[in-house]
């Protein structure tokens, strides 16, 4: 499928979501004709679209996050300002209350800020209260990245349209949406799926009990990843929803020491060349992978025997030191 193609795809009213992943991984013929009556369009809005810096890339392309093709219903492009690079280290989301405390927006900012030193991206909405401090605390060291419930050039809210610029200079700010989309209310929640499925985990700082935050987490839960949460003032009544997912399970989150820990200790990007040379021979899924030939997501998963949530951060560790690499389609290559 062409990059025009995907975007004719994703311009189609009302696209079935549930398994379209596997739809777009089959080459299913009904999607390409759903696609080709807005080729004429999908073409002109990529042109329009790189006149003014807004890049778009297809689910195929290898530049597309390899996490995201992890989720059933990955949209079959992503429009964005900025870096895809952004995505070439293992992400954490952090989102919480929009109407935030002021310990909130201090935790989020600590907690962003100690990820991005550590090299870890930092994934949030661009809303106001916990996820705008985010960002900020993220910008300060590392890359972070925004995801929009609306065009990638159609700021919500407007006054945050400085802080993307920010972000876009070495991360991205990205959305499903096609340029000029403006934000609606049942875009948010759809656009949590993919603020999770770009993460390895979700912390939640402060969130009430109608929160969107609980959607997020609910997303991740689905989806495989990691959910944490801050625990707060229990008089307030403004964290009961991020209490909530304490009683549940979800792991207590006080340092970024508690977010590297409940992920296997520091991230792959950190590893040395020599100590991933040693432990690659030993590795169960480079053993499973004849070189030259392509793998999918759902493959590999099967035969290493390695679930989504380990699967994607050790492709990616063996991707940057040149041990696999990915081409089109969302697949992996062993290299020779």
């Amino acid at each position: 499928m062409t990059v025009d193609l995907a975007v004719a795809l994703s311009l189609a009213p009302e696209l079935p979501r549930a398994g379209l992943g596997a739809r777009l991984r089959a080459e299913d013929p009904s999607l390409v004709e759903r696609a080709l009556p807005l080729l004429p369009r999908a073409c002109a809005l990529r042109e329009s679209a790189a006149q003014r810096g807004i890049c778009v890339v297809a689910w195929n392309d290898p530049q597309y996050p390899a996490a995201l093709l992890a989720i059933p219903d990955f949209p079959p492009v992503l429009w964005f300002r900025g870096r895809l690079q952004a995505f070439d280290a293992p992400a954490v989301a952090i989102v919480g209350s929009r109407t935030a405390s002021a310990v909130a927006l201090e935790t989020a900012t600590r907690l962003a800020t100690d990820l991005a030193a550590r090299g870890v991206p930092v994934v949030s909405g661009l809303a106001r209260g916990v996820d705008s401090a985010a960002h900020r605390g993220a910008l300060a060291h590392g890359r972070t990245v925004a995801v929009l419930g609306s065009g990638p050039d159609v700021m919500y809210p407007r006054e945050h349209a400085p802080l993307a610029d920010d972000i876009a200079r070495d991360g991205a700010v990205l959305s499903e949406y096609p340029p000029g989309t403006p934000p609606r209310a049942f875009h948010f929640p759809r656009r949590n799926r993919i603020i999770s499925g770009l993460s390895r985990a979700v912390v939640v700082v402060e969130a009430g009990e109608r929160s969107g935050s609980l959607i997020t987490a609910a997303c991740a839960l689905e989806q495989g990843r990691d959910v944490m949460a801050v625990p707060g003032n229990v008089l307030s009544g403004r964290n009961r929803g991020a209490h909530a997912l304490l009683r549940d399970g979800a792991r207590i989150v006080e340092s970024v020491d508690d977010i590297l820990e409940e992920l296997g200790g520091p991230f792959p990007i950190l590893a040395t060349a020599e100590s991933l040379a040693v432990s690659a021979a030993k590795d169960p899924l480079l053993r499973v992978m004849a070189p030259g030939q392509p793998y999918d997501l759902e493959e590999l998963s099967d035969a290493a025997g390695i679930d989504g949530v380990r699967l994607l951060p050790r492709l990616l560790e063996l991707e940057l030191h040149g041990l696999v690499h990915r081409i089109d389609g969302g697949r992996f290559v062993r290299s020779a």
